[in-house]
């Protein structure tokens, strides 16, 4: 849901920002699923469309071409920072740029009912905002790979 709700927002930004491109990987997702059916719909409830989805797990390959990897959860960068080799650099939380105090993860809802869904698909739009900020402070040449 976080990969979607980032692209999204990012679209109706101005370049370079507009032209990231987001990737959904999970620490412990299997290779070609579709996305549940809760999460299809507490996004469409927003405008946002993931019946595309298709998962694929974390690689080293996809973290060291990322410029930032976000996680849900302590236990899911934890699981990236005992695997991967190197880590990388820009490895947080999905609410790490967020102001306001208090708990920087957000519950994976995965196997629960629809409400668990919504929960935090809202908290992730909640901090989009602030993972755009963090990324318009980054030099161009950092945001376009030059």
């Amino acid at each position: 849901m976080g990969t979607a709700l980032l692209q999204h927002a990012l679209a109706a930004q101005p370049e370079p920002l507009r032209s990231l491109k987001v990737i959904s990987a999970g620490v412990a997702s299997r290779t070609g699923e579709s996305a549940s059916p809760h999460s299809i719909t507490a996004l469409r409830n927003v405008g946002v469309d993931l019946t595309g989805h298709v998962s694929r797990p974390v690689t080293q390959e996809l973290l060291n071409h990322s410029l930032l990897v976000l996680c849900m959860t302590e236990s899911q960068r934890d699981m990236i920072e005992l695997t991967a080799d190197p880590v990388p650099d820009r490895l947080h939380l999905f609410r790490d740029f967020m102001k306001e105090d208090g708990d920087r993860e957000i519950p994976d809802p995965y196997g629960l009912a629809l409400p668990a869904y919504e929960a935090s698909r809202d908290e992730m739009v909640a901090a989009v905002p602030s993972i755009i900020a963090y990324l318009a402070r980054l030099p161009a040449e950092v945001l376009t790979g030059r």
